[in-house]
Parts: structure tokens; sequence; C-alpha cells
């Protein structure tokens, strides 16, 4: 790992004032963010952590306000369509372009929640190997928001591709001992199953988990246990928390 070194340096030694006013000139304001940090790997991703030995017991999407504090530790994610979170006026492009209005919008609408689990832009194996990277970036500038921003506990999702992309997709987790998985929509399938244990899989063997958050959807919470069976076995704790359409299939397994 090495430390940022893009930082934005007038040749005449004006102030501070006149570098924040040329990133902006140059949209380069994210660099506020990952001037804080450090990057690691072929592309320069963020280094992002995260150590919390206290999680989520509830998880509402981010289209779920109301729900936002419904338990004392509930949790916020983004597991759900990308315009909803990510569209003209989404808190990736309020950061890029350091828009004061829409900035403070999302501080108020997250204020006080305690978790936020990273966005989760959806990745694709048959996009451009561009596009799929510009996601990933964006994911860690915005976690990189919800630490320096809000203060907040902020756990990685942790997405990927395919077997050969988990090596660039971990790449900056090293120092984590919390991440996130979504079962929902890649459970469907024996190959989505396979793949997805193959990421746990290879988040346990290389980065120093004690806790595992799952979002799962499924009634049955035995179903989801046993995608993560091998954390399980390597004593990591799996933690499955409620959220709204848990709760509703959990219902229809009792009634059915």
């Amino acid at each position: 790992m090495r430390k940022v070194s893009k930082k934005i340096h007038l040749q005449d030694g004006s102030s501070q004032r006149c570098q924040k006013d040329l990133r902006r000139l140059l949209n380069l304001n994210y660099l506020s963010l990952t001037n804080q940090t450090y990057t690691t790997g072929e592309y320069d991703f963020p280094v992002l952590y995260c150590k919390t030995d206290i999680v989520p017991d509830y998880l509402a999407l981010y289209n779920q306000p109301g729900s936002y504090h419904r338990t004392a530790l509930t949790g916020v994610c983004f597991y759900t369509y990308d315009p909803v979170f990510d569209g003209l006026h989404g808190l990736f492009n309020a950061i890029y372009y350091d828009d004061r209005n829409l900035l403070e919008f999302y501080k108020d609408r997250l204020k006080d929640v305690k978790f936020l689990v990273s966005p989760d832009y959806s990745q694709f194996g048959d996009l451009q190997k561009v596009e799929n990277l510009i996601r990933l970036w964006k994911a860690r500038i915005v976690t990189l928001w919800f630490i320096l921003e809000l203060r907040t506990v902020a756990i990685p999702s942790i997405t990927y591709v395919s077997e050969e992309s988990f090596p660039l997709f971990f790449s900056g987790l090293e120092g984590c001992e919390v991440v996130a998985f979504s079962t929902k929509g890649h459970v469907r399938y024996a190959s989505e199953r396979a793949l997805l244990k193959a990421a746990v899989k290879y988040a346990v063997d290389h980065l120093p988990l004690k806790t595992i958050i799952v979002y799962s959807v499924c009634g049955n919470d035995e179903t989801s246990l046993k995608l993560f069976q091998y954390a399980i076995d390597k004593g990591i704790r799996v933690v499955i928390p409620y959220n709204s359409l848990r709760e509703r299939n959990r219902g229809r397994c009792l009634v059915s």
C-alpha cells in the first residue's frame, strides 16, 4: 500500500482555498476524500477499514427512510436498483461535482444512521471491464464519504463478476474485519450459488474477518447460512439482520 500522491499543489504557493478552487475547476473534488487515505493495487483503489464488534440488527433499504431508526442498531444498505441511489442527483455525483445543496440533503437524510453498507453498484460479467471498475471505484468514494463526512460505521459490501475478478474487487479491503454480502438475486441458479460460495471462501482466506453481515430476503435462514458454511466452520460470526422483505417472507413460511 502507498500514500495517495495525487494531491493538487499550485506552483506559486497559493493558499489552500485556491487549491480547492482548482479542484472544482478540474472536477477533482473527490481528492478531498482520497487524500485522507491510502490506495493500493494496479488501479489505486482507496483502502477501507471496518473494525467493529457491534453490528446492525436491522437493515433498511436506502429507499425506506422511515425505517432508518427502526431499532437502536439499524443500518442502511443499498441493495436495490441503481437509479434509486445513483441517478443524476445521486450521492456520487453530489460528491464528484461538490454540489453543496445535494450533499447537505444526503447528510440530513442519513443523519444519525449508525451503520451504512457500501452502495451496491451493479456488476456484470458481460460489461466492459472499465465500466465495472468505475462502479467499484464509485462505491469506494461514497464509502469514504460515509466515513469521513458522516463519521459513521461503514461496512464494505462485497461485489464481484467472476472468480478471476476476486483479487481486483477485494483489493483495498485487506484490513477489514467486517464485510457484507447480499444473497438477493444471487441464489436462483446453481452457478450463482457456487460463485457466492467462492467469494465467501476468498474473503475468509484473504481478509482478517471476524463478522459477515448478510442481507437475505429468504424466509428460511438455514437456506442462506448454508452458503456461508465455510466461514462458519472457520469460526467467523455470520449475522443475518432483519429487513422488511425477510420479515414478509418469514411470515409466509409460517403460514404455509
